[in-house]
């Protein structure tokens, strides 16, 4: 790829995932402004509910005090508005904090009040109650003459006898919601003071305790059990009042909706261009001879010299970043060219090892095929064509199959008896993590189990697999198979294996790490001249 290709192909990306976190970002935008609008309702819903509550109780404190005004004039016996009737009025108005003003009718007109100030003209006097309570108790919202204009004002009356209601103002409280009360009485009414003049709920919903929402509105009605108070008070709020109420929360949320939904967008969109661009690249790799092979060292333990080496794939991306085997290669199995690594390998390994496979015809070059590669029709033709073009005997090859991909697979058992059949050594990879026994191994043309590392690295421990190495040694040694033994990276391992009495050979870090083909030659011929580990002298 030309290197104005890989800027514009670098643009495209950065443009896409820009694009996706974006509109990922808007998503996440709208469902938090959804959720956030909800949360915004429900916090509204229990405001109402503490609103409608608290007007409860402050209506029951105010029927308290009315009727125990009334009842003390009740049976007073004091003439209305004389000299001791007023100084009563004053001294019950005096010790109570919730009325205004208390006095008497006469001719449904203010006879007398409290208020000296109060004009006892034709404009005071009362009009129709606008509820009467089971009690009798007659119940006047804004009567004219009572209150200032802007003012809200409650009057009641018993008999001859009535008190004026402090607004909730005067007791240094305010609500911001809308209060309507309901009277249960002989004379039902409704006063309903609402923000937007929308239609009013019904009776029933309005004499019973509940939450309930009506078209825009969002109403909760709390009920008075007492006799003296037969109230029912409804809260209400706009849902666009609940929402500016709750305007931080409703922010909050939104933020964090377009935050989540940025990063998701932006991740999915790295991981689909990852794995997209993985493919891609991985293709053009293969096509273009881009990937390389390092081998890493198979020693004998029994005399320290290099018998064989593993082939293994590496691949550097166009970014310049490492891929490692476990990934690409199972990037190729989902996509379905599995096949042509396997090819790419099989090919330039016999293109590097050729010479060197015909010098030593004991040495043993080991390449790994998938469980897909045992499937494919094509395999063992492309395996017999690059034997031949590279003028190689086929038991100087060693295939190694993962235990998993053999067991319960009748293709896969085919196809490594056609191999063995055509002289290759056929090796379980990774030995021990799968499906071991002993019936199993018997119905497999194999040649050698290799054990897996999770085993070698639980020598010296105190790790339950340890106890299992003789069995597996056991097992191979009574099926005539060889051994050999990954990830050593210690004298204690490699020294634990050449003491089991078997001909074992092993391979990991403390005999070499994996090298280029010509590297690995180097340490080949001297490994002819000398031994190659300090131990298998001893």
């Amino acid at each position: 790829m030309s290197a104005i290709a890989m800027k514009r192909t670098i643009r495209q990306r950065v443009l896409v995932t820009i694009a996706a976190t974006l509109v990922s970002a808007f998503c996440g935008l709208l469902a938090g402004y959804w959720i956030g609008r909800e949360i915004a309702l429900r916090l509204a819903a229990g405001r109402l509910r503490n609103e409608a509550a608290l007007a409860l109780d402050r209506s029951a404190a105010f029927s308290r005090d009315a009727h125990a005004v009334f009842d003390a004039l009740r049976v007073s016996s004091d003439p209305a508005c004389s000299a001791q009737d007023l100084e009563l009025l004053h001294d019950l108005l005096y010790h109570s904090n919730l009325l205004k003003e208390i006095g008497r009718i006469r001719a449904n007109r203010i006879a007398c009040s409290t208020m000296p100030d109060r004009p006892l003209s034709p404009s005071a006097e009362l009009p129709q109650p606008d509820s009467i309570g089971a009690d009798g108790v007659k119940v006047y919202r804004n009567p004219a003459g009572f209150g200032l204009p802007g003012t809200l004002v409650t009057v009641l009356r018993d008999g001859d006898s009535y008190v004026v209601l402090r607004p909730p103002s005067a007791l240094g409280e305010s609500t911001p919601v809308h209060v309507a009360t309901t009277v249960i009485g002989p004379a039902q009414s409704l006063q309903v003071r609402s923000a937007d003049g929308s239609a009013q709920p019904s009776w029933k919903q309005l004499t019973s305790n509940g939450d309930f929402r009506g078209g825009e509105i969002l109403y909760s009605t709390r009920c008075s059990s007492l006799s003296i108070n037969n109230v029912c008070i409804t809260a209400s709020l706009t849902q666009s009042e609940a929402v500016e109420a709750n305007r931080g929360e409703l922010k909050a949320v939104v933020a964090l909706g377009g935050l989540t939904g940025g990063f998701f967008g932006f991740a999915v969109s790295l991981l689909y261009r990852r794995n997209r661009d993985m493919e891609h690249q991985l293709r053009r790799a293969i096509s273009g001879d881009k990937l390389r092979l390092v081998y890493q060292p198979i020693v004998s333990l029994a005399s320290g010299q290099i018998v064989g080496a593993e082939a293994l794939a590496r691949w550097t991306d166009e970014e310049g970043s490492a891929v490692g085997p476990d990934i690409f290669v199972k990037v190729a199995e989902a996509h379905g060219f599995v096949g042509e690594i396997t090819k790419f390998v099989f090919q330039r390994a016999l293109r590097e090892f050729a010479e060197t496979l015909r010098k030593h015809p004991e040495f043993r070059l080991s390449i790994n095929v998938a469980a897909a590669d045992l499937g494919d029709p094509e395999f063992l033709p492309m395996v017999e064509k690059s034997l031949l073009e590279s003028q190689v005997q086929a038991h100087s090859l060693a295939i190694e199959v993962t235990e998993s991909s053999t067991a319960r697979h009748e293709v896969a058992i085919a196809a490594i008896r056609q191999l063995s059949l055509r002289g290759l050594d056929v090796h379980i990879d990774d030995f021990g993590t799968g499906y071991s026994s002993l019936s199993y191994l018997n119905g497999l043309t194999i040649h050698a189990i290799k054990i897996d590392r999770s085993f070698t690295q639980a020598i010296g421990t105190e790790a339950v697999t340890v106890s299992i190495l003789p069995q597996i040694l056991a097992m191979a040694a009574a099926l005539n198979l060889k051994v050999i033994v990954e990830g050593v990276e210690t004298a204690q391992q490699a020294d634990y294996f050449a003491g089991c009495g078997q001909r074992i050979r092993a391979q990991g870090w403390f005999f070499g790490r994996p090298v280029p083909a010509d590297e690995f030659h180097r340490l080949l011929a001297e490994s002819d001249r000398k031994e190659l580990l300090s131990y298998a002298s001893r």
